[in-house]
């Protein structure tokens, strides 16, 4: 297998899942900033243009993040980062999703259509205007997250799973971009610390 990866909170969750799996993959750096990802031959593997991208042995490639890490639990099922029953995949889909939909989503589409507007603006539509609430729903949707955590080691209770890596590098990517973690989620900052002292949290 061979995963095409690059800057960006993206690239850096199936990082981070590879590493707390203990799995290394062949790497292929791609130029995101020159937009080699919007070109031959890396569209041929990935339409979207987007970053990062599991070429399989077979030569068939996968693509979104979450779907990804999906595919490397059942390939690669210890330690577990979805779960080892219906029940526990569930439950870490279910909040994988809240996240995805309700933080991720408009912290970084708040992040294009604002400071990263100069570099977006010719690869995709960007709504300038929709910038500032899109940060506040992120903003929002965290504050509801972190009533949700309280007496949680991790997002779905002892369990340490998908749902972590995700918001742990959207967050570290939104204190880069003007997306600083409001000082208010005590829950949510002592959960950073905890993800901090993990070996395997890139510096």
């Amino acid at each position: 297998m061979k995963f095409y990866t690059s800057i960006g909170p993206n690239p850096a969750v199936v990082a981070m899942f590879l590493a707390e799996k203990g799995v290394k993959l062949d790497e292929v750096q791609v130029d995101l900033m020159g937009g080699e990802n919007r070109q031959e031959p890396y569209k041929a593997k990935n339409p979207a243009g987007q970053l990062p991208c599991l070429e399989l042995d077979d030569g068939s490639c996968v693509c979104e993040i979450t779907a990804i890490c999906e595919y490397l639990d059942e390939k690669f099922p210890e330690p577990p980062l979805i779960g080892k029953t219906p029940e526990e995949r569930a439950e870490t889909r279910m909040w994988v999703r809240r996240i995805d939909l309700n933080i991720l989503e408009p912290l970084a589409n708040g992040f294009r259509y604002a400071e990263g507007l100069p570099l977006f603006q010719s690869r995709m539509t960007t709504i300038p205007h929709a910038a500032a609430d899109l940060k506040a729903l992120a903003k929002e949707k965290l504050a509801w997250l972190d009533g949700l955590m309280t007496g949680r080691k991790w997002i779905a209770g002892e369990r340490f799973t998908l749902a972590d890596i995700l918001l742990y590098c959207f967050l570290e990517f939104g204190a880069q971009v003007g997306q600083p973690l409001d000082p208010d989620n005590k829950n949510i900052i002592a959960w950073q610390e905890r993800m901090k002292a993990r070996a395997k949290v890139p510096a």
